[in-house]
């Protein structure tokens, strides 16, 4: 099961995740680092195909930073925000500011050196993960995941 933690999107809005969510069906992709951005980027296109593929499918960047005071984290989401322009890429980015050690735990993530990606239903049941950036070998597995759960 993907773990319930509260972050907020770039839009400002408090958001608890999974249940949150908005699709049935959610790829969330969990990023530790400023320079995985590219790694998550590589994503994007397939993700966007999909979700104009199947209604009950959305996608969700959540970049994950250990807990700190307010100050360092209106810092932090400022900067995002002002590189993201669009609102519904911030909509999408839910950043979570908690105990990485547990979510970490709680997901079987042994390393924060690669992006780790996840097909979870709203309620937090983990259908499927990979980790790193977009292959072809990732895409047509996840693709594959997909399509089995949502013709059901």
């Amino acid at each position: 099961m993907f773990p319930s933690v509260t972050g907020s999107n770039l839009n400002k809005e408090q958001k608890i995740v999974p249940q949150d969510l908005d699709g049935e069906l959610n790829v969330v992709i969990v990023a530790y680092q400023q320079w995985h951005q590219r790694l998550v980027n590589s994503w994007v296109p397939f993700l966007q195909e999909l979700d104009a593929r199947y209604p009950e499918f959305e996608y969700y960047e959540l970049p994950t930073i250990r807990r700190m005071n307010t100050i360092y984290r209106r810092f932090i989401d400022g900067g995002m925000r002002a590189g993201i322009p669009s609102t519904e890429t911030r909509c999408r980015t839910i950043t979570l500011y908690i105990d990485k050690k547990a979510f970490n735990d709680a997901l079987g993530i042994t390393s924060e050196e690669n992006i780790h990606i996840f097909l979870i239903r709203r309620g937090g049941e983990i259908l499927w993960r990979g980790e790193g950036p977009i292959t072809e070998e990732l895409a047509t597995s996840l693709e594959e995941a997909l399509s089995s759960i949502a013709s059901k």
